[in-house]
Protein backbone atom coordinates (compact mmCIF):
# COMPACT_ATOMS: atom_id res chain seq x y z
CA UNK A 1 0.00 0.00 0.00
CA UNK A 2 1.11 3.61 -0.95
CA UNK A 3 2.00 6.14 1.73
CA UNK A 4 0.32 9.43 2.29
CA UNK A 5 2.99 10.58 1.13
CA UNK A 6 3.71 8.82 -1.91
CA UNK A 7 0.27 9.46 -2.32
CA UNK A 8 0.54 13.46 -2.34
CA UNK A 9 3.76 13.18 -4.18
CA UNK A 10 1.87 11.44 -7.45
CA UNK A 11 -0.91 14.31 -6.62
CA UNK A 12 1.23 17.02 -7.04
CA UNK A 13 2.95 15.84 -9.82
CA UNK A 14 -0.21 15.50 -11.48
CA UNK A 15 -1.66 19.12 -10.75
CA UNK A 16 -2.04 19.28 -7.55
CA UNK A 17 -1.30 22.46 -4.81
CA UNK A 18 -0.85 22.23 -1.14
CA UNK A 19 -2.33 25.31 0.05
CA UNK A 20 -3.31 27.56 3.61
CA UNK A 21 -7.28 25.17 3.24
CA UNK A 22 -5.30 21.92 3.16
CA UNK A 23 -3.78 19.76 6.43
CA UNK A 24 -0.03 20.13 6.26
CA UNK A 25 0.34 18.13 9.16
CA UNK A 26 1.41 15.34 6.90
CA UNK A 27 4.68 17.41 6.19
CA UNK A 28 5.30 17.43 10.01
CA UNK A 29 4.33 14.09 11.18
CA UNK A 30 5.62 11.77 7.77
CA UNK A 31 9.01 9.87 8.67
CA UNK A 32 11.70 12.10 7.32
CA UNK A 33 12.48 9.17 4.90
CA UNK A 34 9.68 8.89 3.61
CA UNK A 35 9.32 13.10 3.09
CA UNK A 36 13.09 13.19 1.65
CA UNK A 37 11.95 10.16 -1.04
CA UNK A 38 8.92 12.79 -1.99
CA UNK A 39 10.83 15.54 -2.37
CA UNK A 40 13.53 13.99 -4.42
CA UNK A 41 10.46 12.53 -6.71
CA UNK A 42 9.24 16.19 -7.42
CA UNK A 43 12.45 17.76 -7.62
CA UNK A 44 13.00 15.25 -10.38
CA UNK A 45 9.68 15.79 -12.25
CA UNK A 46 10.08 19.96 -12.34
CA UNK A 47 13.74 20.08 -12.11
CA UNK A 48 15.40 17.33 -14.13
CA UNK A 49 18.86 17.00 -12.94
CA UNK A 50 19.82 20.70 -13.07
CA UNK A 51 21.15 22.75 -9.96
CA UNK A 52 21.13 26.36 -10.47
CA UNK A 53 24.44 27.88 -8.89
CA UNK A 54 24.73 31.33 -8.47
CA UNK A 55 27.19 33.55 -6.25
CA UNK A 56 27.33 36.87 -4.40
CA UNK A 57 29.68 39.83 -4.12
CA UNK A 58 29.17 41.71 -1.15
CA UNK A 59 29.14 45.17 -2.85
CA UNK A 60 28.61 47.36 -0.09
CA UNK A 61 29.30 46.32 4.11
CA UNK A 62 27.58 47.38 7.10
CA UNK A 63 26.79 50.22 9.11
CA UNK A 64 23.01 49.13 8.27
CA UNK A 65 19.97 51.37 9.20
CA UNK A 66 17.55 48.26 10.10
CA UNK A 67 18.21 46.43 13.11
CA UNK A 68 17.28 42.88 12.30
CA UNK A 69 18.67 40.32 15.35
CA UNK A 70 20.20 38.18 13.44
CA UNK A 71 22.50 40.51 10.47
CA UNK A 72 26.07 40.94 11.63
CA UNK A 73 25.75 44.09 9.39
CA UNK A 74 23.36 46.63 11.11
CA UNK A 75 24.74 49.31 12.64
CA UNK A 76 23.32 48.00 16.16
CA UNK A 77 25.16 45.57 16.35
CA UNK A 78 29.15 44.80 17.47
CA UNK A 79 30.42 41.89 15.16
CA UNK A 80 33.97 43.64 14.04
CA UNK A 81 33.12 42.85 10.42
CA UNK A 82 35.10 44.72 7.50
CA UNK A 83 32.87 48.29 6.96
CA UNK A 84 33.15 49.62 3.50
CA UNK A 85 31.11 51.93 0.95
CA UNK A 86 30.43 50.90 -3.01
CA UNK A 87 32.96 48.53 -4.31
CA UNK A 88 34.93 49.96 -7.48
CA UNK A 89 33.38 48.97 -10.40
CA UNK A 90 36.60 47.05 -11.63
CA UNK A 91 37.20 44.95 -8.62
CA UNK A 92 33.43 43.63 -8.83
CA UNK A 93 33.66 43.05 -12.55
CA UNK A 94 36.73 41.03 -12.22
CA UNK A 95 35.00 38.92 -9.48
CA UNK A 96 31.74 38.46 -11.99
CA UNK A 97 34.57 37.14 -15.01
CA UNK A 98 36.12 34.79 -12.67
CA UNK A 99 32.41 33.25 -11.90
CA UNK A 100 31.33 33.38 -15.09
CA UNK A 101 34.86 31.24 -16.15
CA UNK A 102 34.27 29.05 -13.38
CA UNK A 103 30.68 28.10 -14.63
CA UNK A 104 28.80 29.62 -12.25
CA UNK A 105 24.91 30.36 -13.67
CA UNK A 106 24.15 33.78 -12.31
CA UNK A 107 25.70 36.56 -10.28
CA UNK A 108 24.75 39.09 -7.61
CA UNK A 109 25.34 42.30 -6.21
CA UNK A 110 24.40 42.61 -2.40
CA UNK A 111 24.54 45.87 -0.80
CA UNK A 112 24.04 46.22 2.83
CA UNK A 113 21.52 49.27 4.17
CA UNK A 114 17.81 49.80 4.07
CA UNK A 115 18.24 50.51 0.27
CA UNK A 116 20.96 51.34 -2.22
CA UNK A 117 20.31 55.08 -3.39
CA UNK A 118 22.29 58.53 -4.60
CA UNK A 119 25.47 58.47 -6.61
CA UNK A 120 25.87 54.70 -5.05
CA UNK A 121 22.82 53.50 -7.64
CA UNK A 122 24.06 55.20 -10.00
CA UNK A 123 27.66 53.45 -9.27
CA UNK A 124 25.63 50.23 -9.65
CA UNK A 125 23.74 51.12 -12.43
CA UNK A 126 27.43 51.57 -14.38
CA UNK A 127 28.32 48.19 -13.32
CA UNK A 128 25.88 45.98 -14.41
CA UNK A 129 25.30 48.19 -17.54
CA UNK A 130 29.15 46.93 -18.16
CA UNK A 131 29.08 43.40 -16.99
CA UNK A 132 25.45 43.10 -19.37
CA UNK A 133 27.57 44.57 -22.51
CA UNK A 134 30.91 42.00 -21.68
CA UNK A 135 29.67 38.89 -19.93
CA UNK A 136 26.69 36.31 -20.33
CA UNK A 137 26.48 35.46 -16.73
CA UNK A 138 22.91 36.09 -15.58
CA UNK A 139 22.96 39.55 -13.37
CA UNK A 140 20.97 39.45 -10.48
CA UNK A 141 20.65 42.22 -7.77
CA UNK A 142 19.78 42.33 -3.72
CA UNK A 143 19.47 46.25 -3.11
CA UNK A 144 16.62 46.97 -0.03
CA UNK A 145 13.67 48.51 -0.40
CA UNK A 146 14.13 50.51 -3.43
CA UNK A 147 11.59 52.08 -5.93
CA UNK A 148 10.08 51.30 -8.98
CA UNK A 149 12.05 53.86 -10.83
CA UNK A 150 14.85 51.71 -9.32
CA UNK A 151 13.70 48.77 -10.71
CA UNK A 152 13.15 50.16 -13.95
CA UNK A 153 16.61 51.31 -14.49
CA UNK A 154 18.53 47.52 -13.07
CA UNK A 155 15.88 46.09 -15.49
CA UNK A 156 17.53 48.34 -18.39
CA UNK A 157 21.01 47.65 -17.31
CA UNK A 158 20.66 44.14 -17.76
CA UNK A 159 19.11 42.58 -14.32
CA UNK A 160 16.83 39.99 -14.48
CA UNK A 161 16.68 38.86 -11.02
CA UNK A 162 15.99 40.90 -7.44
CA UNK A 163 16.93 39.00 -4.49
CA UNK A 164 14.52 40.50 -1.30
CA UNK A 165 13.78 37.64 1.06
CA UNK A 166 10.66 37.62 3.27
CA UNK A 167 12.54 35.94 6.10
CA UNK A 168 9.95 34.24 7.93
CA UNK A 169 6.77 34.20 8.74
CA UNK A 170 4.03 37.48 8.79
CA UNK A 171 3.25 36.31 12.65
CA UNK A 172 6.85 36.22 13.36
CA UNK A 173 8.23 39.03 11.44
CA UNK A 174 8.51 41.41 14.21
CA UNK A 175 10.32 39.42 17.01
CA UNK A 176 13.64 39.64 13.94
CA UNK A 177 13.19 43.12 12.49
CA UNK A 178 11.13 46.22 13.28
CA UNK A 179 12.61 49.22 11.28
CA UNK A 180 10.70 47.94 8.67
CA UNK A 181 7.55 45.64 8.02
CA UNK A 182 6.77 42.59 6.44
CA UNK A 183 4.46 44.57 4.06
CA UNK A 184 7.32 46.70 2.91
CA UNK A 185 9.44 43.57 1.86
CA UNK A 186 5.73 42.22 0.15
CA UNK A 187 5.06 45.25 -1.50
CA UNK A 188 9.23 45.49 -2.78
CA UNK A 189 8.72 42.17 -4.23
CA UNK A 190 5.14 43.19 -6.04
CA UNK A 191 7.24 45.82 -7.60
CA UNK A 192 9.60 43.69 -8.78
CA UNK A 193 7.44 41.15 -10.35
CA UNK A 194 4.98 44.07 -12.04
CA UNK A 195 8.85 45.47 -13.37
CA UNK A 196 9.25 42.40 -15.42
CA UNK A 197 12.00 40.55 -12.46
CA UNK A 198 12.55 36.98 -11.75
CA UNK A 199 12.04 37.15 -7.59
CA UNK A 200 14.39 35.01 -5.73
CA UNK A 201 12.82 35.44 -1.95
CA UNK A 202 12.99 32.66 0.66
CA UNK A 203 14.05 32.95 4.55
CA UNK A 204 16.31 32.25 7.39
CA UNK A 205 15.22 29.12 9.89
CA UNK A 206 16.55 28.54 13.65
CA UNK A 207 15.81 31.82 14.59
CA UNK A 208 13.25 30.66 17.42
CA UNK A 209 10.01 30.58 15.25
CA UNK A 210 7.49 27.33 14.89
CA UNK A 211 7.10 24.64 12.41
CA UNK A 212 3.76 26.77 11.56
CA UNK A 213 6.27 29.97 11.16
CA UNK A 214 7.81 27.64 8.51
CA UNK A 215 4.63 26.58 6.70
CA UNK A 216 3.20 29.90 6.68
CA UNK A 217 6.65 31.16 4.95
CA UNK A 218 6.69 28.73 2.34
CA UNK A 219 2.35 29.01 1.38
CA UNK A 220 3.61 32.89 1.07
CA UNK A 221 6.56 32.59 -1.35
CA UNK A 222 3.93 29.82 -3.55
CA UNK A 223 1.43 32.52 -3.21
CA UNK A 224 4.05 35.27 -4.20
CA UNK A 225 4.73 32.57 -7.26
CA UNK A 226 8.25 33.00 -6.47
CA UNK A 227 10.45 31.14 -8.64
CA UNK A 228 13.79 30.84 -6.57
CA UNK A 229 13.73 30.23 -2.49
CA UNK A 230 16.82 30.45 -0.62
CA UNK A 231 16.66 28.25 2.45
CA UNK A 232 19.24 29.69 5.41
CA UNK A 233 19.79 27.75 8.23
CA UNK A 234 20.91 30.33 11.23
CA UNK A 235 24.63 30.50 11.87
CA UNK A 236 25.11 32.66 14.63
CA UNK A 237 27.11 35.58 14.84
CA UNK A 238 28.63 36.72 18.06
CA UNK A 239 27.45 39.87 18.15
CA UNK A 240 24.52 39.97 16.69
CA UNK A 241 21.03 39.31 19.11
CA UNK A 242 20.45 35.97 18.24
CA UNK A 243 24.54 34.74 19.02
CA UNK A 244 23.34 32.28 21.66
CA UNK A 245 20.73 30.62 19.48
CA UNK A 246 21.77 26.92 18.79
CA UNK A 247 22.41 25.24 15.42
CA UNK A 248 19.58 23.18 13.33
CA UNK A 249 20.00 19.33 13.91
CA UNK A 250 20.42 18.19 10.25
CA UNK A 251 17.29 16.50 10.12
CA UNK A 252 15.20 19.58 11.02
CA UNK A 253 16.97 21.68 7.75
CA UNK A 254 16.24 18.70 5.68
CA UNK A 255 12.41 18.00 6.83
CA UNK A 256 12.36 22.09 5.73
CA UNK A 257 13.96 21.80 2.46
CA UNK A 258 11.34 18.85 1.40
CA UNK A 259 8.83 20.65 2.76
CA UNK A 260 9.58 23.80 0.67
CA UNK A 261 9.46 21.31 -2.41
CA UNK A 262 6.24 19.79 -1.62
CA UNK A 263 4.79 23.59 -1.17
CA UNK A 264 6.31 25.28 -3.90
CA UNK A 265 7.05 22.09 -6.59
CA UNK A 266 7.85 24.01 -9.25
CA UNK A 267 10.58 26.60 -7.80
CA UNK A 268 14.21 26.39 -7.28
CA UNK A 269 14.78 25.80 -3.69
CA UNK A 270 17.85 27.15 -2.90
CA UNK A 271 20.45 26.15 -0.66
CA UNK A 272 22.23 28.93 1.53
CA UNK A 273 23.77 30.00 4.81
CA UNK A 274 24.24 26.77 6.84
CA UNK A 275 24.96 24.13 4.08
CA UNK A 276 27.97 23.08 6.27
CA UNK A 277 25.16 21.68 9.29
CA UNK A 278 23.89 19.06 6.54
CA UNK A 279 25.27 15.66 5.50
CA UNK A 280 27.66 15.54 2.88
CA UNK A 281 27.74 18.99 2.87
CA UNK A 282 24.28 19.59 1.34
CA UNK A 283 24.94 16.47 -1.38
CA UNK A 284 21.84 14.60 0.31
CA UNK A 285 19.47 17.66 0.13
CA UNK A 286 20.52 17.99 -3.41
CA UNK A 287 18.80 14.46 -4.29
CA UNK A 288 15.58 15.43 -1.81
CA UNK A 289 14.30 18.87 -2.48
CA UNK A 290 17.24 21.28 -3.26
CA UNK A 291 17.77 22.15 -7.25
CA UNK A 292 19.93 25.37 -6.56
CA UNK A 293 22.72 26.72 -4.11
CA UNK A 294 24.34 30.03 -3.55
CA UNK A 295 28.13 29.10 -3.76
CA UNK A 296 31.44 30.39 -3.73
CA UNK A 297 32.02 33.10 -0.57
CA UNK A 298 29.20 33.77 1.27
CA UNK A 299 28.73 37.09 2.93
CA UNK A 300 29.08 36.65 6.50
CA UNK A 301 29.21 32.77 7.16
CA UNK A 302 31.47 30.48 5.05
CA UNK A 303 30.45 29.29 2.23
CA UNK A 304 31.57 25.82 -0.33
CA UNK A 305 33.64 26.95 -3.15
CA UNK A 306 32.43 26.40 -6.64
CA UNK A 307 35.18 24.07 -7.53
CA UNK A 308 33.91 22.01 -4.70
CA UNK A 309 30.00 22.06 -5.72
CA UNK A 310 30.75 20.86 -9.67
CA UNK A 311 32.73 17.94 -7.88
CA UNK A 312 29.41 17.08 -5.76
CA UNK A 313 26.83 17.68 -8.54
CA UNK A 314 29.17 15.21 -10.99
CA UNK A 315 29.34 12.33 -8.38
CA UNK A 316 25.31 13.13 -7.92
CA UNK A 317 24.90 12.65 -11.90
CA UNK A 318 23.70 16.40 -11.56
CA UNK A 319 24.73 19.36 -13.43
CA UNK A 320 24.16 23.19 -13.46
CA UNK A 321 24.04 23.17 -17.34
Amino acid sequence: MKSAVATLTEKIIAGFRLGREDDLHILLESPLEELMEGAGRLQKHFCGNHVDLCTIINGRSGRCSENCRYCAQAACHNTGIKEYPFLPKEEIIANARANEAAGVNRFAIVTSGRALGGKEFDQAIEVYEEMNHSLHIDLCASHGIISREQFRRLRKAGVTSYHHNIETSKRFFPQICTSHTYEDRIKTIRIAQEEGMCVCSGGIIGMGETWDDRLDMALSLAELHIQSIPINALMAIKGTELEDRPSLAPEEILRTIAIFRFINPEANIRLAAGRKLLPKNGATAFLHGASASITGNMLTTSGTTIKEDLAILKDLGLSNK
